[in-house]
């Protein structure tokens, strides 16, 4: 597999992709889908659960669709923003690994793929209805609009990420035709900005005076403002989750799950000041044990509630 040579960082020719075998060329195409981000696409199934119509196998067949449709829509963003960033990403210590900046994939195979991937999530998100199939290409087009332009700028970059979150989550919600309350909507908003700062963070101090060569806006924070700002939106994040259970209409029991929330932005703060961690949230709640237990923990109570609240139980 060939590809063709193009201009690189400082003048240098980027290189091309390597003769690979098949496995080695399907596990570039499988890592140029990020599948481990993923894990992000649970928020679209916040509407479905906090609705309580996760027992309803028709709504809840409806949210999984709708969130595999946000799979393939999202790598269909991760590999446009590959593509576009394959020069800057040479330069980071973990991101010249990727596919593209390595050379392990070509960029005529890249596009192919985005081709792909944009055909099937935009058939599959109108089959679930046109306004959910908007959602999904007003998403998609929000990704273009921030791997061009919106990450470079300080501040805007962090807000455009928490935007990307509450499109999941408002677009999980009308595909199976419920509302979502505006509590959850804010918590959805803080917790992806919470997640984006330590992100910024980890990389501000991992490229230190490189940093601006790879993000144009990391050159506009520093680690104590970005420190203040996780230190505000931690606060924020809980006192709304908080005022969700007491007021979302399930009974007071909802409230026995803000100690798991306590723990679970208690812990990755601990990683992101203690073990240096944060740079990829996905891959922190996927290897970090204690993490993973209590998302696990708090997932069972809250399903837990909902359904003996449902039930007239609680």
């Amino acid at each position: 597999m060939t590809g063709r040579e193009g201009k690189g960082v400082n003048g240098k020719p980027a290189p091309a992709a390597a003769e690979v075998s098949l496995q080695e060329r399907l596990a570039a195409y499988v890592a140029l889908l990020r599948p481990r981000q993923w894990t992000k696409n649970g928020f679209v199934l916040a509407g479905v659960v906090f609705s309580g119509l996760f027992t309803d196998p028709v709504a809840l067949a409806t949210a999984l669709a709708a969130c595999l449709v946000f799979c393939l829509i999202s790598s269909a963003g991760y590999v446009y923003n590959d593509m576009r960033d394959r020069e800057e990403d040479r330069l980071h210590p973990v991101k010249c690994h990727r596919p593209l900046a390595a050379g392990t994939v070509s960029l005529g195979e890249a596009r192919a793929l985005l081709v792909l991937l944009l055909t099937g999530a935009l058939a599959g998100g109108f089959s679930l209805g046109t306004s959910f199939g908007g959602l999904v290409l007003l998403y998609f087009l929000w990704t273009v609009a921030y791997s061009r332009w919106l990450k470079n700028v300080v501040l805007i970059d962090l807000i455009s990420l928490a935007a990307g979150f509450v499109l999941r989550a408002a677009a999980g919600a009308m595909a199976v035709g419920v509302g979502i309350s505006p509590w959850l909507l804010i918590c959805t908003t803080l917790l992806s900005l919470f997640l984006g700062l330590g992100k910024r963070r980890h990389e501000l101090l991992l490229l230190e005076t490189q940093a601006g060569a790879h993000r144009a806006a990391l050159d506009d924070y520093s680690p104590e403002l970005l420190n203040q700002l996780l230190a505000t939106v931690t606060a924020a994040t809980l006192v709304s989750y908080s005022v969700y259970t007491f007021t979302a209409g399930h009974g007071l029991y909802m409230m026995l799950t803000i100690p798991f929330v306590l723990f679970g932005l208690f812990r990755y703060l601990y990683l992101i000041y203690r073990r240096d961690l944060g740079g990829s949230p996905e891959e922190v709640l996927l290897t970090d044990k204690q993490l993973l237990a209590d998302v696990i923990l708090w997932g069972l109570a809250v399903l837990a509630v909902l359904y003996l609240n449902g039930r007239g139980i609680v």
